[in-house]
């Protein structure tokens, strides 16, 4: 016989159960909504120095510039987004040795990208990469302070754009005393010569243009150390190499390279102070230099056959040695003091006249009677403006 099963309703109580056991759920879905939600608050952000370009970016390097500029946000914002999706994760030193450490060491590299990239086609900045690579952190989070990224332009004489004043007026002008060269320069060194002078003016823009794509760097002696000193150096051997042209086809002159090598900072406006590029006329020194004239040396007795060439050859010497002193004149021209001309030329020019007619009486004297030429009278010869 089929006996039918009753069903049982749950009591009151069990429902209450039940309701109580759903509500507490919630509480606990709603408490985790909320933890989470903290959490979200309390995540730190990262707070990076920012880089500045404080010299006038060349045209060929701006985009490259730009480009790297832009990469330190794009790593401050990967930065951001790691320490946001690693709430949690590692250790106390996590953040340092995970994020913050590996974002200094794209930094650095970034800048000194930048640094290379305007060294190429000028003077290469320190933007102080090691000084800027390092980040720290905002803990109570915020947007981070985003990297300028305006690239400084190179204007018209050399400023940098948008900075309200001018480059050169700013750090003031290279000024170099002039070389002169005054004497007469042999026309195979000419050209040699030429060069030098042109090198000497290039030297002073390249400086100048260091000057102005240097401002802020280094300390007190940056100036004097990265840029006056090595000027020095170059316009040093480059006096020296003018004289060594002109010296290997005449007289070698003394251009006082030690004392024009060294320049300065003018803080006066206007261009950079060169040096003259113009090669002296010969025939405008000769001229200022004056001509050695000398007595006549006359051999009034007669010569034996036997001497007659050899009294013919000193005679030669006598007007050769006066030429070599004409010569030493004029490529001397503003060398030494007063006493210059006496006694680097005509005294050694008397001694060597002396020397020469004692000579052609000694010649005469082997085979006849040894004839006095008066050596002592005819030696000494004068400057004749």
């Amino acid at each position: 016989m089929y006996r039918s099963r009753s069903y049982k309703k749950p009591t009151s109580n069990a429902r209450r159960w039940q309701i109580g056991a759903v509500a507490g759920v919630a509480v606990v879905i709603a408490g985790v909504g909320l933890g989470v939600a903290s959490a979200a608050e309390a995540v730190p952000t990262v707070n990076c120095p920012a880089v500045k370009i404080g010299v006038a970016v060349p045209a060929q390097a701006q985009a490259e510039v730009a480009s790297n500029l832009q990469l330190l946000n794009t790593q401050i914002n990967e930065a951001n987004t790691r320490l946001k999706n690693t709430v949690g994760q590692g250790g106390d030193a996590f953040i340092q040795n995970a994020i913050l450490g590996p974002l200094a060491d794209k930094r650095f590299a970034t800048i000194n990208r930048m640094e290379t990239a305007i060294g190429r086609n000028a003077a290469k900045p320190d933007l102080n990469a090691e000084g800027l690579k390092t980040c720290t952190l905002n803990q109570a989070g915020g947007a981070s302070a985003a990297q300028p990224v305006e690239v400084p332009t190179a204007a018209a004489g050399g400023n940098a754009a948008g900075n309200g004043s001018g480059a050169a007026s700013a750090v003031g002008n290279i000024s170099c005393p002039q070389v002169t060269v005054n004497v007469a320069v042999p026309e195979s060194a000419a050209a040699e010569v030429q060069r030098n002078l042109e090198l000497l003016n290039t030297q002073i823009t390249e400086a100048q243009k260091r000057l102005e794509t240097s401002v802020g760097q280094g300390g007190d002696a940056f100036v004097q150390n990265a840029i006056l000193g090595p000027l020095a150096d170059k316009r040093f051997a480059t006096i020296n190499r003018i004289e060594t042209a002109i010296g290997r086809r005449a007289v070698k002159p003394d251009l006082n390279a030690e004392g024009l090598k060294t320049c300065s900072v003018s803080s006066s406006a206007g261009a950079a102070q060169g040096t003259a590029v113009q090669v002296q006329d010969a025939a405008a020194v000769a001229a200022a230099a004056g001509t050695i004239v000398c007595p006549a040396v006359n051999v009034n007795v007669a010569v034996p056959a036997q001497a007659a060439a050899e009294v013919q050859r000193n005679l030669e010497l006598l007007s050769t040695q006066i030429a070599e002193a004409n010569k030493r004149l004029v490529s001397s021209v503003g060398q030494g003091g007063d006493a210059f001309v006496q006694n680097a030329i005509l005294g050694p020019l008397a001694d060597k006249r002396f020397s020469t007619i004692n000579r052609i009486e000694t010649a005469i004297g082997r085979n006849a009677a040894k004839p006095n030429l008066n050596a002592e009278g005819l030696k000494t010869c004068a400057l004749q403006k």
